[in-house]
């Protein structure tokens, strides 16, 4: 992860480094105010997706990277507010509930799972969104 190193108008972004960042201009996380979104986040490290085929592995390795960008703002799960999981199979439902259960059970975050046609990659059965509060602890 890689931040933009300043301040713009209290707006903060970080980048991963996922090549679709710069193809599509968007930030991997912004954070503005008390609030840091993270966006669409999938199991792809680098060029490599990991748990291909099993939407369990996806999950927790998707949670894992968002959790890695709220890292850069110096927060973690329990910071964490709400959560958006998409899927693109209805059936991988309980299996991505338990990966989110399992990172949020403790801090229970508004959350919402939706089934969408399909991803960027067709191998991609999970991606996750993040918003977390960080009160005071804004830097």
């Amino acid at each position: 992860m890689t931040g933009d190193g300043g301040i713009d108008g209290g707006v903060r972004r970080v980048q991963s480094g996922s090549p679709w960042e710069d193809a599509f201009g968007f930030s991997r996380a912004v954070a503005a105010g008390d609030r840091v979104l993270v966006g669409g986040t999938t199991s792809f490290k680098g060029e490599i997706l990991y748990g291909e085929g099993d939407p369990y592995e996806q999950a927790e390795v998707a949670f894992a990277n968002a959790l890695e960008a709220l890292g850069e703002f110096g927060l973690d799960a329990s910071h964490v507010i709400r959560t958006r999981m998409l899927l693109t199979h209805a059936r991988d439902a309980d299996e991505v509930g338990r990966a989110h259960r399992e990172v949020f059970d403790a801090v229970r975050p508004v959350t919402t799972l939706a089934v969408v046609s399909g991803f960027v990659d067709p191998r991609i059965l999970v991606e996750v969104e993040l918003e977390a509060f960080r009160g005071e602890q804004q830097s």
